[in-house]
């Protein structure tokens, strides 16, 4: 049977992004099909994510082979039928000073614990052949590097394998989950925009609408680590991508500009902190579901166990002391899309696609995403067609009945907008996730999937 979903992953892996890598290669074969795990920097720097991604196809190997042992079922069907590729990605921002999360997620990305790791072995197996390999050579290179019966290691970098896979299948096949910075997506779309527009759906985890930020008053990790790279990416669902594109740094090797036609705009569906932090795993679940397991000798209960716990300990230091508290599963709830999708109670914004822009050169509010809170009408649409933040203040506003000469903002931008926030020829043009299946029922959920 097809999968319903066949999709890429580009993350960072640290805590959230393990449990949205374990829920998506738990899942069964006619749900999803995960073609290419694409690993960037962001929790912890790039070599750190790829070892964590290797370490858990290390341990769900080790898990099958316990699990077949003690006459359970196995599970994973799509990590056994899809074999994913790894490929590794960009290991720093387009621009400035590479930051990372170690302080949460520990100095490895899973709180800083070893234990069933694999051996440094594994590196071998991303490492190109030389550059005057014969095509001989570079055949068995590729042989050679998948020892796995788990994944496929590709020595080529992730974006361009992005771009092989969104090239060598039928438009609007693909989706990409993108629980990091966006950087390898940003890549791709410059070096091939017409093949990056080949893909079904973008879903992003990232930004913060109507909630504080989580790295900044006003930014979220994932888009403060590249904003360049998040609004390049975002710019691509506008009617009019150089719009919204941003300026080019100075400190940035220069990206080209889009072409000025494109053939589509692209679908991105976002996650915000807004809808995700509610969606919690509480230490008391987890460890009920997990205590069990880890008496019987479940190493994958062990492994996660013991990184998850620590992160558990590094939120009670960060807050006053809780006695129940909970794990946000930001990366995970895209997963929970990609797998119940057609659910009615996923909810988008109702005034939808929204004009979502991203602030890149900000002192303070670099990473932030920015809506349009002036209450006013985009010209030529009608009322029920306005884009309006849940946040914004429903007031009168005797800028609404100005005449604007130029509304397409042709030739430049329209008195009193700058920007181009009202024209219909310009900005952003966003899904955002507002409503789920439910806050409470997600972290039972995801230990059910996982653990069986």
């Amino acid at each position: 049977m097809t999968p319903l979903n066949r999709i890429i992953i580009d993350t960072d892996p640290g805590v959230d992004d393990i449990l949205a890598l374990l829920l998506a290669l738990a899942a069964k074969s006619e749900e999803i099909e995960v073609l290419l795990l694409s690993v960037t920097y962001g929790n912890v720097e790039v070599q750190s994510c790829l070892r964590n991604v290797v370490a858990l196809f290390h341990v769900i190997e080790k898990e099958l082979e316990w699990r077949r042992g003690h006459g359970k079922l196995e599970g994973f069907d799509t990590m056994k039928s899809s074999k994913p590729i790894v490929a590794i990605g960009a290991d720093h921002p387009l621009e400035d000073e590479l930051l990372m999360a170690d302080y949460f997620h520990g100095i490895d990305g899973l709180a800083g614990h070893p234990h069933l790791s694999p051996s440094d072995a594994w590196k071998t197996l991303f490492q190109p052949p030389p550059a005057n390999s014969s095509p001989e050579d570079v055949a068995a290179a590729r042989l050679l590097a998948s020892p796995s019966s788990s994944f496929t290691a590709s020595q080529a970098p992730a974006h361009k394998e992005m771009l092989r896979l969104l090239r060598e299948n039928p438009p609007n096949t693909i989706t990409i989950v993108a629980v990091g910075p966006l950087t390898n997506l940003a890549l791709a779309a410059a070096e091939d925009t017409e093949t990056f527009l080949r893909v079904k759906e973008v879903v992003v985890m990232g930004g913060a609408i109507d909630v504080s930020g989580n790295i900044t008053p006003v930014a979220e990790f994932n888009t403060y680590a590249d904003a360049v790279a998040t609004a390049r990416v975002f710019a691509l669902t506008s009617p009019n991508p150089a719009s919204t594109m941003p300026p080019n740094p100075l400190k940035m090797s220069t990206l080209p500009p889009y072409p000025s036609r494109l053939s589509k705009t692209l679908n991105l569906t976002l996650f915000p902190l807004d809808i995700t932090t509610p969606h919690l795993l509480h230490k008391s679940i987890f460890a009920d579901k997990l205590t069990s397991l880890i008496e019987a000798g479940s190493p994958l209960a062990e492994w996660t166990s013991a990184f998850v716990h620590k992160t558990y300990d590094k939120i009670q230091s960060f807050s006053r002391k809780q006695a129940n508290p909970g794990l946000e599963l930001h990366d995970p709830l895209c997963i929970w899309y990609m797998l119940t999708r057609s659910a009615p109670s996923w909810m988008l914004a109702p005034k939808g696609p929204e004009d979502i822009r991203i602030e890149t050169s900000g002192q303070w509010t670099r990473g932030m995403h920015l809506v349009d809170r002036r209450n006013r009408k985009k010209i030529g649409t009608i009322e029920s067609d306005q884009i309006k933040s849940p946040g914004a203040v429903d007031i009168s506003n005797p800028m609404d009945n100005l005449v604007i000469t130029n509304p397409a903002g042709e030739g430049g931008d329209a008195p009193v907008d700058h920007g181009g926030w009202l024209s219909v020829n310009k900005g952003n043009r966003i899904n955002r996730i507002i409503g789920t299946p439910g806050e409470d029922a997600f972290g039972p959920y995801i230990l059910e999937r996982i653990f069986g």
